[in-house]
């Protein structure tokens, strides 16, 4: 029998059971076998969420680690990243997670705000932007020999919907003191991708999980809250989802990466 991949998906986005197909599309579309662990905050209210799936379908990590570890944690993002970290219900928790994973857990991915909390945790402050990056934007690998990149298509576009970023010096600083690795920078969107040099941490600013719809659908939701912001790079009346083929590589490789650590 084939020994599959036991993810975690820590998933803290508004309306966890809508948003939670979009990762689960990713990660069985790849050729390693994988079996996804459902994972709610024990803290996070989950206002908008369906109560019932959560309670049916989810458990907290302690419950999820309790027989059999983890291979790999996956972060979502959520709509918190102008707050001060501080004031999130949930903060304390996750960086007892983080520490919990750095420790025990082959690796954790962070995903938009799940990025900017796994630099935080290492050191890493986050700006907070004027405006929203919002769309699809040309981004590049700076290491083709990293696992990661794809030499065929060293340039993908990759999408973005967020209001904050990794402080800049502070990312400098990180990687001068051999802390974290930045992977992935777009001219536009600024850097978006790096790991930390223990390779427990990959943290992506990016939506690589997102189709045209999503992005439709937060377009049509910030209209709706009084945003005259148009996606860059991405026509909401003839949507193109250019990025699933790089997507799936992202996910894949990273799924490859965990295998082979399992292995050795």
């Amino acid at each position: 029998m084939v020994k599959k991949l036991r993810i975690g998906l820590l998933n803290i986005m508004p309306e966890a059971e809508k948003y939670e197909p979009s990762i689960l599309r990713l990660l069985t579309q790849q050729t390693i076998a994988v079996e996804t662990v459902l994972i709610k905050s024990g803290i996070h209210a989950y206002k908008s969420s369906d109560k019932q799936h959560l309670e049916k379908y989810y458990i907290n990590l302690k419950e999820a680690v309790h027989t059999k570890h983890l291979d790999g944690l996956i972060l979502t993002g959520a709509p918190v990243e102008t707050f001060d970290f501080k004031s999130i219900s949930y903060w304390k928790e996750l960086l007892e997670i983080f520490s919990y994973a750095q420790q025990h857990i082959i690796s954790t991915l962070g995903i938009c705000w799940g990025g900017i909390a796994i630099g935080k945790y290492l050191g890493i402050d986050k700006t907070v932007f004027d405006e929203k990056i919002f769309g699809v934007f040309p981004s590049t690998y700076l290491h083709k020999n990293h696992w990661m990149c794809d030499e065929a298509n060293p340039v993908f576009d990759c999408p973005q919907s967020r209001y904050a970023g990794w402080n800049e010096k502070d990312l400098d600083m990180a990687e001068q003191n051999k802390t974290i690795r930045l992977l992935v920078r777009s001219n536009e969107a600024g850097p978006f991708i790096f790991e930390s040099c223990d390779q427990r941490f990959i943290a992506h600013l990016g939506h690589p999980e997102y189709d045209a719809g999503r992005i439709l659908f937060e377009y049509e939701r910030d209209r709706l809250n009084g945003l005259t912001h148009s996606p860059s790079n991405f026509n909401v009346n003839n949507p193109i989802d250019s990025w699933q083929q790089s997507s799936r590589h992202f996910f894949g490789k990273w799924l490859e990466m965990i295998k082979n650590k399992v292995q050795n």
